[in-house]
């Protein structure tokens, strides 16, 4: 059973306004290497620290995403996807540029990180809802629903502290409590690659159904198929600065060719075809990006 889809979002923008506008962001980082000084520096050369090298995550990010949008975002490990998306989520600000978000967001993005270890299933539940303004009320109208989602184990567990949750326990129950959210813009990171193939499915069906209510997505997967179901639209990043912005399959051939260095040919199987198509014609009718 899948948590029902909620339909209680409240948009602050019109149909056709970006809700996230990325102007010129851009994110700089230690590289991490240290070495210890040798007492010789620290007397003859009068250093006290290491050299700080640094590196540019992301540089001259620029892009407008609009309501309903489906965007996903592709690109080797290292390339700022993650980075890109804890920007836009602001639990990274950037040192150039700005990210501007207009709506609500739900961010599915290291789903265990906001858990605390001592507290129960349960009392996490009202806790992570609660930070992202959702009322006691309405999480106990949604409680059966969310424990529902995350499944038998973790109902049986609800009063045992978080800390003693399998890693797939605990993220089942992240992903039906950040979905249950009625936040219109959802971040997601990965997670649709985690579980066995029936939570996954059940997460699929999820993702429909929020999509289906207009939200906007924004979808990091190496998963071609988890992309081309979901996206009608790519960003391809590389070496943190923007490659491609286009429609999802020529983001994906795009990136594939350059990392295979062969020609791509698109997964056969489309689970979702009619959905996409769908969001597609709703998303031609809605924004244009120019």
């Amino acid at each position: 059973m899948s948590i029902p889809a909620s339909s209680d979002v409240h948009w602050k923008t019109n149909y056709g306004e970006p809700v996230i506008t990325v102007d010129n962001l851009g994110i700089e980082f230690l590289t991490g290497r240290k070495r210890s000084l040798s007492l010789r520096e620290i007397i003859f050369q009068r250093r006290m620290t290491h050299e700080k090298e640094t590196f540019w995550a992301l540089k001259n990010i620029s892009f407008q995403v609009g309501r309903g949008e489906a965007v996903g975002l592709v690109g080797s490990n290292g390339g700022g996807k993650s980075t890109l998306l804890k920007m836009i989520a602001g639990t990274l600000l950037p040192d150039e540029g700005k990210a501007t978000v207009r709506e609500g967001v739900a961010p599915l993005i290291e789903l265990t990180g906001g858990f605390i270890a001592e507290l129960s299933g349960r009392e996490n539940i009202y806790m992570a809802a609660g930070l992202h303004g959702m009322s006691k009320e309405k999480i106990e109208e949604r409680f059966d629903d969310i424990v529902d989602f995350a499944g038998p184990k973790v109902r049986d567990s609800l009063d045992v502290p978080y800390r003693h949750y399998s890693s797939g326990m605990q993220v089942r129950l992240g992903f039906a409590v950040i979905t249950c959210l009625d936040e219109p813009i959802i971040l997601v990171d990965e997670v649709l690659a985690v579980g066995d193939a029936a939570f996954r499915e059940k997460c699929y069906q999820r993702m429909e159904a929020l999509l289906e209510q207009g939200r906007t997505l924004f979808l990091v997967s190496h998963s071609e198929g988890d992309l081309l179901r979901f996206c009608t639209r790519g960003i391809y990043l590389k070496g943190g600065k923007m490659v491609l912005d286009s429609d999802m399959e020529s983001v994906m051939k795009a990136y594939m060719e350059d990392l295979l260095g062969v020609p791509w040919i698109p997964p056969k199987e489309r689970n979702a075809e009619d959905a996409l198509y769908n969001r597609r014609d709703r998303t031609a009718k809605g924004f244009k990006v120019e």
